[in-house]
């Protein structure tokens, strides 16, 4: 290295500020004091800080990722089609990051686990609030799940919210009515905290934008972010069942459900059932 350019003579030369007695740093904007201070192991064994961080990081995700979802109902609901797009489109990225998490927990195996799982007691991602609201929101509902949370009010309030607020698909719906599309009433006010059910008169709504797509462009890219969002949210969970049953195989989860069993009847939910059927009937 040139001896005029040591690393330290570089980062004076740069002007970069150094001293942060009285100014706000990058760990203080963060509040990394607590964020990496949450870290709490409650075995001896090594490997439960990967458990504990991608969980946690995983919950950090969802934040966000509610964060968009909500902007991007609310966006839709007043016909601001551009910045909905923009929030969806972020939302199958982050959703793509989730995913992408599943390969790093993957590397902790089956003894590593079982050290650990004591340890664990009945917690369990199943309990998540926050993924809850993710499901609610994108229409798997279901009143069961409200009740992992009943003993925690504040976090519960917010699990209702998502469980009697219309969903995604739902305010897509209605923006469609809005539009001039033809779709049945009983789509468009109703008990929001049912699971929807597919509709013959919805899918000829889509079929309708989809064969004419120039003439009904943003109601078309709304279809496709919609695919886009499922396809990712899809891979998410086939990557879950996979990495569960490659490190527990078909034990019970912690949380009480039968695992594997459990999570892949998750994997036949379709939560936007008319997006998928129109293309075989295009």
């Amino acid at each position: 290295m040139n001896e005029g350019h040591t690393p330290e003579s570089i980062v004076h030369s740069e002007g970069a500020k150094l001293d942060f007695a009285r100014d706000m740093s990058y760990g203080d904007y963060l509040h990394l004091d607590q964020v990496l201070t949450a870290q709490h192991p409650l075995s001896p064994d090594h490997n439960e800080m990967l458990f504990i961080v991608q969980h946690q990081t995983s919950e950090l995700w969802m934040k966000l990722m509610l964060h968009e979802l909500r902007g991007a109902i609310g966006c839709i609901a007043r016909d601001q089609m551009a910045p909905a797009f923009k929030m969806l489109a972020r939302v199958s990225k982050i959703m793509e990051q989730l995913v992408h998490a599943w390969d790093v927990l993957a590397t902790m195996t089956p003894p590593e686990y079982s050290a650990i799982r004591p340890y664990l007691s009945n917690s369990s991602g199943f309990q998540s609030w926050q993924y809850r609201c993710i499901e609610f929101s994108l229409g798997n509902k279901n009143a069961a799940m409200l009740k992992p949370h009943a003993h925690r009010p504040e976090l519960l309030a917010h699990v209702e919210a998502a469980y009697r607020a219309p969903s995604l698909y739902d305010e897509s719906l209605r923006l469609l009515a809005r539009r001039g599309l033809a779709l049945p009433a009983t789509y468009l006010e109703r008990d929001w905290t049912q699971p929807y059910a597919a509709s013959d008169e919805v899918e000829a709504a889509w079929l309708q934008v989809y064969r004419a797509p120039d003439k009904h462009w943003d109601l078309y890219q709304l279809g496709e972010e919609l695919t886009d969002l499922e396809d990712a949210f899809r891979l998410w969970r086939f990557r879950h069942v996979t990495t569960v049953e490659r490190i527990i195989g078909f034990k019970r989860g912690t949380g009480g459900t039968s695992g594997v069993g459990y999570l892949r009847k998750m994997l036949d939910v379709v939560l936007f059932p008319e997006i998928w059927r129109l293309r075989t009937d295009l």
